[in-house]
This record gives structure tokens, C-alpha cells and sequence, in this order.
């Protein structure tokens, strides 16, 4: 990782100030091109330790025009967080987007996991101010070109349009499925929609729109955002010329790929879509360097378009099936906070910008908001916040110098933070200067995973840097317990400053938990107009925290669930007003060890859970008993459950009590079918 630095004198008397040329607009144009799942060592001038077998010489020739980013990151190691990060300026703890769909009541990923994600936001608020809305504000034409992923779904609200874009097109074009990857290949007859250039790759619609754009556009300013569904899965090729090189050159059957656990980047199919990636964007930059500037006679439009080329998240490593790519030296990869999982490539070009340098200096996607609007000189919008960092001071000074990096307040950028408390990975993370540190949530009851791990992933004396473990294999916390628990306390503070959302655990996992026995119970719900109000029984664990999950389209196409604090009133009540227009809601309960109760239990059907939420229209209004004792519903339940386990068993219920049809009764509160009822079920279905 070779550090190439100008001094700052040199640089200047290079690089006149932007505008002094005779002529030069006075507007540059932005190119923001943002990769899906391209990992760090997909790139071949990125290539350390084993060489690539992938080819990207397009990209590589990109890297000798500007500045190379040998540490950069995305603001989150899965898709749609970093999306909406990049065009929001908001860290995805503050926004409460941190993982991909969203909206929905908070469940475990199945019944026996320990753990469970938090609520989390579904989408990009449609009133945010958008870094295209600050950029259509300050004139320019604003164009998107790909995959869009800032919602609920492709499809859902909201699209590009609605938060700033004059012009979208979200065409996969090559990259549809295809029956079958190895012979549906792409032809050169005339009526094939994916028909051969004379180069041989496919017809590619995401990028014929996106040059579509340019060419439209190229006498106003403009910014274009041109996200790649490249190399997303599927994992194929429609070019049989590209499979076939990569399958003799790697010596691997294609229709035997490597299996996800075989290390290494052995996939053909793989290896041919960076190909096509690097070709298609190969086709974007030539467009810019040979094309005349409407606004600029006599120059091309690259020399006054600043590029920016980077990945969403770090290289998904596999699937199910097969091994897609490796990110080796970096530890795993999408959907983790490790290294491989949020470390990228970036390179970034333009005016006054020098050629042919690489750099050791932080970068996040994060900081693409505030860079942008420093390049083509607007304001940063009164009153909005930006969590990254403007780039322009370093890129136009000395881009080796991490000083030139500041905050908002002047203070020079040390650490970086990253928050993902999902699937399986559930951690939190915080970079400073040479270490970083990962917070495992699933600890406490997982003793062969650590809480605290603390890596150093570079040794730096007088301003050289020196790679020391970025394979994160070496855990320093025990034998440096004060780095450790100074990380740790910085990484709380600035989660908590961003409001970040935590895990908790499942109290209806069969694992056994500490402390499980202890979680509350709701015994009763009424409603009252908008008002709505919930009996809880203590069990041994304190309520600390009460929220409202609610939809205002339960049971439509894109059904988005939202989240709002509910008021802890004391003797075992919790109250809360439903926003106007509510269908459904749930009401979640977490405990002082982070338990979380809901009620009533989510159950998901399809892509909906309103069949298990309250409803509006049907819960009845119910007088709240003033107090959980004997004669309530609970009574019948806690007389049933001989073994005092809260949970019903038809053994249980039959032997409690005389009568016709009582399979049928118990099948009716066992309306989930998995053979038990718990008090919740029992209580909410006996009140309708």
C-alpha cells in the first residue's frame, strides 16, 4: 500500500484555483458511480498478497487520473443503509436505516434464535433533503441511472423522483435472470435484446441510460448517480466469450463452482461480471474524455467533471450454494462490520484533483454529501445534518495529510463508526487512528463469542503507516484493557448521541437465556378512539422502555411499519395515541435485560403481519381492569398451566376443565398451529 504525496506547494502551483482558467464553467459536473457488492480485492489495482485473476483495466486507468483511497469505507456493510447514508449525509444509526428492507415489527429471524433485530426504518424520508435536492437547488440536472434500494422495496415509495432525481431509469438490463447461466447466452442476431457488441459483451440497458443522460444533458450542469447492479447476484454471465476465459484461466467446471466454505476467487461467472463491470463503465469515462464540453469550447467534459468510484458494502463473499468471490486479507464480508464487510474501493478524479496518487487517509461514503456540495461550491443546507466529512480540502491539498480531513467544528476526523445489529453478525464497531474495535451483543449467553475485540490494523511512527493485522485475527482486548475500554466508552457515546437501536433478546427462543423467566407479560389491551392503553404483569425484571409499532396500510402491496415511544405510567399501565390513519399495531415491551416483549406475538404471513397485530377496526372498546388479579383472563390461564411454565399444552388445557369441542377451542387461541398457547395468544384471543 505505497503512499504517493505531493507537498502542498507543488500541488497549488499544478493546480490553479477552479474558475481561473479563461472559460472554465463555473459549475463542475458530478459523477457519483456507486458499485453494488464490488468488494476491496475485486479491483486488480487494489491486488495485495495472492494476485486477482480479475481484470479491470479500465478502472485501474481511472486510478492513475486522480486519487486512490487505500482505506476508504462504506457508511454501513449492506446495501440499501449506505444508499440512503450517501444520499441523505446521515449516519444510518441517526437515521434508523441500517439494514436492508426494514419497516416491519421487530421478530426473531426464526423461533430459536437468541437474539433478535431492532426496529428499523423501511426507507429514505421522502422529506429529506437529498444531496440531489441540494444539488437541483443550486441548478443542477439531476440524473439516476440503476439500482435505487432506498425503500421498502425496488418499487416502493419513495423513488428517485420524490426525493430530487429529474431524470431515473432502474433497468437491470443484462443483469434479469436467466434460466439457465450456462448456455443462454447472449447472440449477435439482430432480435436478441442483450445483442453482442463488437466487442463482444452484451447490450446493457443500466448503462445505455446512464450515457443516455450524459448525452442529453451535457450542456447544463449536471450530476449523475449511475448505481450498478453490478456484480450483485445472480451470479451470471450472458457473454460466452468472457465465461469461457475465466473458466480456462481459473480451471474451474462451471457447472461445478466452488462451494461458499472453498476460499479463494475461483467463480468464472464472477470473474466475467467485473469484466463487464469495468467494460461498461470503461464506456462512461471514454464518453467524458472524448467528448466536447457545450460549455467549455476547445475541452473535453472530464476536464471539468469531478468522478467518484466506489462500492455500497464490501464483496459478498457467497451464497448458499457457491463461492462468489473472497476479500481475503479482510476478514468476511457483506453483512458484517468487519473489514471485509465495510472496507471498498475508491477513487476519485477532477479538476485540481492530482493524477496517479494513493493515499492511507479515511474515507466513508458518508462523506460524499458535504464533498459534493464543496465541488461545486453550494452551501451546506441551514439546519441539516451531515455526519461525514469534505473530502476537497485534502483532494486539492495533500491528500497523504489526515489533518486536512475536519469536522463541521474544525476538529480534524480520528474515528469512525459503524453500527449493525442484525442477522447474525450483531455488532457495533469504531475505528480510531491504528485500532479498531468490534462490541458483539450476542454475548452473554454465548460464551465462545467475546464482547469487546480490540485489532490493530496499523502500526503508524512519523507519519508512515505500516500494515500490522488488518485480517483482524489478533484480539488485543485482555492484554490492553484501557485502549479497550476507552474505544468502547467512545463508541457508546456516540451511539447514544445518534439515538442507535440495540438488539434484544428473544424471550420465546427454546435456548435457554438468563434471565428469560423474568421477561413481563401483557395481561390486557383496551382502546378508546385514539387512545390506547395495555395492562403488563411484572415477572422479576423491570420494564425499562415501551414502544408503539404501527402501519398505516396494513395489508397493502408495500405494508411499512413505523415506531413511536409509548408512555410508561406506573403500576403496570402503558398508554399511547395512534397516529391518525393507523390500521394495526403491536405494542413492545424491552426489559432491563433487554428482553423484548410483544404483544401480541408478531407472526409474519407472506410478506404481512397484521393477521397476529390489534387492529383498529376490529378491537372492541373494553373497560381496563384496574388491577391483574383473580376474575381477569389470566385467571383461567394461570389455573391451566399446571407446570407454571406460561405455556398452555393441550394436555394441559383439556385436563383443566369439562366440555364439548375444547380441541377446537384450544386450536382457536392456538392460531400460530405450533401446538402451544402462550398467555398472550390466550389473553388478546379471549378478549375478542
Amino acid at each position: 500500500m505505497k503512499q504517493v504525496i505531493l507537498p502542498l506547494a507543488i500541488l497549488l502551483s499544478c493546480f490553479p484555483l477552479l474558475g481561473a482558467e479563461d472559460g472554465r464553467p463555473e459549475k463542475p459536473n458530478v459523477v457519483l458511480i456507486l458499485t453494488d457488492d464490488l468488494g476491496w480485492q475485486d479491483v486488480k489495482c487494489y491486488d495485495i498478497d495472492e494476485p486477482s485473476p480479475y481484470e479491470t483495466p479500465n478502472i485501474d486507468a481511472l486510478a492513475k487520473k486522480g486519487v486512490l483511497f487505500w482505506q476508504a469505507y462504506s457508511p454501513s456493510p449492506t446495501c440499501a443503509p449506505s444508499r440512503c447514508a450517501i444520499m441523505s449525509g446521515n449516519h444510518s444509526a441517526r437515521a434508523q436505516k441500517t439494514h436492508v428492507v426494514g419497516g416491519a415489527p421487530p421478530a426473531p429471524i426464526s423461533k430459536n434464535w437468541r437474539m433478535m433485530d431492532p426496529w428499523y426504518s423501511g426507507r429514505i424520508p421522502a422529506d429529506e433533503f437529498t444531496l440531489a435536492k441540494a444539488l437541483k437547488e443550486d441548478g443542477y440536472t439531476t440524473g439516476h441511472s440503476g439500482k435505487w434500494h432506498m425503500a421498502i422495496d425496488h418499487h416502493a415509495f419513495p423513488q428517485p423522483e420524490d426525493v430530487g432525481f429529474d431524470y431515473t431509469r432502474a433497468s437491470r438490463g443484462s443483469r434479469g435472470g436467466m434460466d439457465d447461466r450456462l448456455k443462454d447466452f447472449a447472440t449477435d442476431e439482430a432480435d436478441d435484446p442483450f445483442r453482442l457488441d463488437e466487442n463482444g459483451f452484451p447490450f446493457h440497458e443500466t448503462n445505455e441510460d446512464a450515457l443516455t443522460f450524459l448525452k442529453e444533458n451535457k450542456e447544463k450542469p449536471f450530476f449523475l448517480y449511475y448505481a450498478t447492479w453490478l456484480v450483485h447476484a445472480p451470479i451470471h454471465t450472458r457473454s460466452e466469450e468472457r465465461l469461457k476465459k475465466y473458466t480456462e484461466r481459473l480451471g474451474i467446471d462451471p457447472a461445478h463452482t466452488p462451494k461458499k466454505e472453498v476460499p479463494g476467487q475461483q467463480n468464472p461467472f464472477f470473474a466475467a461480471m467485473v469484466e463487464e463491470l469495468d467494460y461498461y463503465l470503461g464506456t462512461v469515462f471514454n464518453y467524458l474524455d472524448n467528448t466536447d464540453d457545450p460549455r467549455w469550447p476547445g475541452h473535453k467534459l472530464s476536464e471539468n467533471t469531478y468522478l467518484i468510484f466506489t462500492s455500497d458494502n464490501g464483496g459478498m463473499e457467497g451464497g448458499p450454494k457457491e463461492r462468489y468471490t473472497d476479500n481475503n486479507p479482510l476478514d468476511r464480508g457483506k453483512i458484517s462490520a468487519k473489514e471485509g464487510g465495510t472496507r471498498v474501493p475508491l477513487i476519485i478524479t477532477g479538476p485540481q484533483i492530482p493524477a496517479g496518487v494513493q493515499t492511507d487517509v479515511l474515507a466513508n461514503g458518508l462523506d460524499f454529501y458535504p464533498t459534493i456540495l464543496s465541488m461545486v461550491g453550494a452551501d451546506r443546507p441551514e439546519g441539516k445534518n451531515l455526519d461525514g466529512c469534505d473530502l476537497l480540502p485534502l483532494l486539492h491539498g495533500d491528500p497523504g495529510d489526515p489533518t486536512l480531513v475536519k469536522h463541521a467544528d474544525g476538529s480534524a476526523r480520528e474515528t469512525m463508526v459503524w453500527h449493525f445489529p442484525h442477522g447474525g453478525a450483531l455488532e457495533s464497531t469504531i475505528r480510531t487512528g491504528d485500532y479498531k474495535l468490534i462490541r458483539n451483543y450476542d454475548h452473554v449467553n454465548n460464551p465462545e463469542t467475546p464482547e469487546l475485540e480490540l485489532f490493530r490494523l496499523y502500526e503508524t511512527k512519523g507519519g508512515e503507516q505500516t500494515r500490522v493485522d488488518i485480517e483482524e485475527a489478533v484480539n488485543l482486548a485482555e492484554s490492553m484493557p484501557e485502549k479497550t475500554q476507552e474505544m468502547n466508552k467512545h463508541l457508546t457515546e456516540r451511539l447514544e448521541e445518534m439515538k442507535a437501536s440495540y438488539p434484544y433478546y428473544n424471550p420465546n427462543t427454546a435456548a435457554p437465556l438468563l434471565n428469560k423467566e423474568k421477561v413481563p407479560t401483557v395481561t390486557a389491551a383496551t382502546r378508546e378512539e385514539q387512545s390506547v392503553e395495555f395492562a403488563y404483569q411484572v415477572n422479576g425484571a423491570k420494564v425499562v422502555h415501551a414502544d408503539l409499532i404501527y402501519t398505516l396500510n396494513g395489508g397493502d402491496r408495500y405494508e411499512e411499519w413505523f415506531r413511536m415511544p409509548a408512555s410508561l405510567t406506573g403500576s403496570g399501565r402503558v398508554t399511547a395515541q395512534l397516529p391518525k390513519g393507523t390500521t394495526h399495531y403491536y405494542l413492545n415491551l424491552v426489559d432491563e435485560n433487554q428482553f423484548l416483549r410483544s404483544y401480541p406475538e408478531v407472526v409474519k404471513k407472506g410478506k404481512s403481519f397484521i393477521d397476529s397485530a390489534l387492529s383498529v377496526a376490529d378491537v372492541e372498546k373494553k373497560e381496563m381492569p384496574k388491577k391483574v388479579a383473580k376474575g381477569d383472563r389470566n385467571a383461567p390461564f394461570n389455573r391451566w398451566d399446571a407446570n407454571k411454565d406460561d405455556i398452555l399444552t393441550l394436555a394441559e388445557y383439556l385436563a383443566g376443565q369439562t366440555g364439548e369441542n375444547l380441541e377446537a377451542r384450544y386450536k382457536r387461541f392456538d392460531h400460530n398451529g405450533d401446538g402451544k398457547v402462550t398467555r398472550e395468544e390466550y389473553v388478546v384471543l379471549s378478549a375478542r
